[in-house]
């Protein structure tokens, strides 16, 4: 039989209501009564059941999306699967919602971060760029008692916090990969397309891809990241200008979870399978662009699996419970025509 909470009482020599004290970090507890309740816990090997706890007390865990306002495809699909998630969750006493940020303006992101309160939410996955004034809002925001994990694009500096998402340098160095690859040993120069430079995830998918490009593969030169800041008609204007000013341009790397807007631009200008181009995240506007080969491969990391992780994670800090790494690993998956999901089942593919 499992310990209880009675035989742990027994065997600590304290109260039943000393050792609810202990468990859940409340005061009024000596510290010679808690060094006690937690050797009584090794001695009988004591594990709590969070789950009979939090349903005795009638514990709910408010947990929210801080996502881009200025989102497209991408966040439009993390929002799916965010109420996809709230939806199956409810019944264990999991609420999960979202709210929009404006990632052009780091002053604006803090003060909402500073806005929010234990009493209001338990702890939030945001998606934001680098800055300090985020990076201070969010250490402040741990502080006060909300829990904070970093989502697809965190803060470099802030390595005690838990991040959810693939390894971009990995998924930089992929596309390098394939880029030289698919080049067949050609001369000429990469166009590297970016929403932002200031989010974590294009730093390290840049720092992978030149690392890759640079050693293995001296007939290709990348040019400088181009930033489109979401906006359509920017990315249209400097991809073009790219490509007026750099006639030996033969492939591009759209290292941003946003991908329509370089697409379009690219799309405008050159024939489809002009351009070895990689491309990142399932979308519906990257699949259309990998069946019309517009796009020879897409890497792509399971929002459903970024939405469940980041949960768990969250979950896992408020209870003060260890962290399984392993489960929270997000893979790198790489799509090419011939294995691209059949579109009836997109939907299984986002909820796996």
């Amino acid at each position: 039989m499992r310990p209880t909470t009675k035989d742990l009482a027994k065997a600590a020599g304290v109260s039943l209501a000393t050792v609810d004290r202990v468990l859940n970090n409340r005061p009024g507890v000596r510290k010679k009564t808690v060094k006690a309740v937690n050797e009584a816990i090794e001695k009988i090997g004591f594990v709590r059941n969070l789950s009979a706890a939090n349903l005795a007390k009638s514990k709910r865990y408010r947990f929210r999306f801080m996502l881009p306002r200025r989102g497209d495809l991408f966040i439009s699909e993390l929002r799916e699967r965010i109420s996809e998630t709230d939806r199956g969750l409810s019944a264990e006493g999991i609420e999960i919602s979202h709210q929009e940020i404006s990632q052009a303006d780091p002053h604006l992101i803090a003060r909402t971060l500073l806005k929010l309160s234990p009493d209001k939410v338990d702890g939030i996955a945001l998606m934001a760029p680098e800055s300090p004034q985020v990076r201070d809002a969010a250490i402040r925001l741990q502080e006060k008692g909300v829990q904070v994990v970093h989502l697809i694009s965190g803060q470099l500096e802030m390595s005690d916090m838990d991040f959810v998402g693939i390894d971009n340098r990995a998924a930089g160095a992929t596309a390098a990969r394939l880029i030289g690859r698919f080049i067949c040993g050609r001369q000429g120069k990469v166009m590297v397309v970016s929403e932002t430079m200031n989010a974590r995830d294009s730093l390290e998918r840049r720092h992978g891809f030149d690392q890759v490009l640079k050693q293995d593969y001296p007939n290709l030169i990348a040019l400088p990241s181009l930033e489109t800041h979401g906006d359509q008609s920017r990315a249209q204007e400097i991809v073009l200008n790219t490509l007026r000013n750099n006639q030996d341009v033969i492939a591009a790397y759209i290292m941003s979870s946003e991908a329509r807007s370089p697409l379009n631009a690219l799309h405008c200008k050159t024939d489809p399978g002009e351009l070895v181009v990689i491309a990142h995240e399932l979308t519906e506007r990257t699949r259309s662009a990998l069946l019309n080969k517009e796009v020879d491969a897409i890497i792509a990391q399971n929002p459903g699996h970024l939405v469940r992780s980041s949960v768990r994670l969250l979950r896992a800090r408020c209870d003060n419970r260890e962290i399984m790494q392993s489960q929270e690993q997000i893979r790198i998956e790489i799509l090419i025509q011939e294995n691209l999901i059949p579109d009836g089942f997109a939907a299984s593919y986002s909820a796996q």
